[in-house]
C-alpha cells in the first residue's frame, strides 16, 4: 500500500489523489528505462494531430542501443503527424507489475522502402529480427516491405517518466 496525500483544487468537485512517493510517476534514468524495456516489444506511440489532438496506435518496437525502432507504413495517420511534428511519446505498461514508461521522443522516419536491397529494407529486416526472430522467406519478407511502401521510424528518447515494479 503506498502512502498517499490529497491535492484538492478549490474549483475542482473531486479530490485528486496522488502517492507521496517519489518513485510514482517520477523522472528516471534513461538506461535503466531503455534496459527494462529491452524486455518487452508492445506498446503504445502517441503522436500530434493536425489540430493539436493526440493520436494513438498500439505498435511492436525493438531498440538498437539508445534508438527505439518501429516498421510503420507510408501514408497512415502516425507517419504524417510525424513528418508534421516529430514529437511523440511511446508509452510502455506493464499492469500485472503496475509498471509503466513514458518516453517523451524525437522521431526520424526513413526514406521509404524502394527496392528489396535499400538501406530501409535492410533496417526493416533488422527490426523483424529483434522483434519477431527469423522469417521463413527473407526474400519475400523484401518484397512485401517495398510493395507496403514500409520505412522504419526511429525513436529518440530525450527524457522518460514512470516507474519500474519487480
Amino acid at each position: 500500500m503506498f502512502n498517499a496525500s490529497a491535492i484538492v483544487d478549490d474549483n475542482a468537485t473531486e479530490r485528486i489523489v496522488r502517492p507521496n512517493s517519489a518513485r510514482y510517476g517520477s523522472a528516471m534514468d534513461l538506461d535503466t528505462a531503455l534496459a527494462y524495456a529491452s524486455g518487452h516489444k508492445n506498446g503504445v506511440l502517441i503522436t500530434i494531430r493536425k489540430d493539436g489532438r493526440p493520436q494513438s496506435s498500439d505498435i511492436v518496437y525493438a531498440i538498437d542501443d539508445s534508438t527505439i525502432k518501429i516498421s510503420v507504413t507510408d501514408g497512415r495517420a502516425k507517419t504524417a503527424n510525424l513528418r508534421r511534428d516529430p514529437r511523440c511519446v511511446l508509452h510502455l505498461t506493464n499492469p500485472a507489475g503496475w509498471s509503466y514508461l513514458s518516453f517523451d521522443c524525437t522521431a526520424e522516419l526513413t526514406p521509404v522502402a524502394a527496392a528489396g536491397d535499400d538501406a530501409t529494407v535492410d533496417e526493416l529486416v533488422e527490426v523483424y529480427r529483434k522483434v519477431i526472430g527469423d522469417h521463413d522467406d527473407w526474400d519475400e519478407f523484401r518484397r512485401a516491405m517495398v510493395d507496403d511502401n514500409r520505412l522504419v521510424l526511429r525513436l529518440m528518447p530525450n527524457q522518460v517518466v514512470g516507474q519500474i515494479n519487480g
